[in-house]
């Protein structure tokens, strides 16, 4: 099955763009060509963006206190795998600590560096990091990639608590949903959601049906609708019925 998420917030929103980021550094890092280090970079420099525009630290900090405070209720009930909830919770305690020994702006320390600079700003033009525009740049390319690799390493790794707190939150907002079968009537279908409060929609379609679910929700009710892509690549709806796992998740 084919996996799509929506999230009903904006802090959910991020996080999931986050967890996307760093799911694509971690790729380019682990190649050893240049040009794959290249794109490395500048999707350090998107983390970098995405973590500075929002109190992310703060809110994260707060969501696993929660969580925390949540969890440890469950401690020494016979109904609770105790090993598995004393290790969840010792992880929380561990990211935790790296969240509280963040100091600054998120970033900042990309921003302070006068060369990571030069070429975050060169980067958003296109061919802009050229060997002509930055022979300084090029020249690190030339590097050996064990080198280069430990370099930017070096810099994301003040970013790395954000990283860890983001799976966290994101995995205990997915364990929490339950999940169903259900049938999108001619493409479409709608779920009245009664006020309750979700953090993340799933949808689960089969690969051999092609189609593609587009979802819009709000605290009242959630609409997913089918299209499938013709042969210019532009969705188009369906009007014939899908059948289609749905999970609404709320940590």
């Amino acid at each position: 099955m084919i996996l799509y998420e929506y999230p009903f917030n904006e802090r959910i929103r991020t996080l999931l763009r986050l967890e996307d980021l760093f799911d694509r550094f971690g790729f380019f890092l682990s190649q050893e060509d240049a040009k794959a280090h290249q794109v490395a970079l500048n999707t350090l420099f998107e983390i970098a963006e995405v973590t500075g525009r929002t109190d992310l630290k703060a809110d994260l900090i707060k969501e696993l206190d929660r969580q925390r405070s949540s969890l440890s209720a469950y401690r020494g009930n016979p109904g609770i795998d105790q090993p598995t909830l004393e290790s969840l919770l010792g992880e929380i305690e561990s990211v935790l600590g790296g969240l509280n020994n963040m100091h600054g702006k998120s970033g900042q320390h990309l921003t302070d560096n006068e060369w990571l600079t030069s070429i975050r700003s060169r980067a958003i033009i296109p061919g802009g990091t050229c060997k002509f525009d930055l022979p300084s740049y090029f020249a690190w390319q030339q590097n050996p990639p064990a080198l280069r690799q430990d370099d930017i390493a070096k810099w994301v790794a003040p970013l790395l608590p954000l990283r860890d707190a983001a799976a966290i939150v994101l995995k205990l907002a997915r364990e929490s949903g339950q999940t169903s079968k259900v049938m999108a009537s001619q493409g479409s279908y709608q779920q009245m959601l009664s006020g309750r409060s979700f953090q993340l929609m799933q949808i689960r379609v089969a690969p051999e049906s092609k189609m593609i679910p587009e979802a819009s929700a709000n605290k009242y009710m959630l609409w997913v609708r089918f299209t499938v892509q013709d042969g210019d690549l532009r969705p188009r709806a369906v009007d014939t019925d899908v059948p289609f796992q749905l999970t609404l998740c709320n940590l």
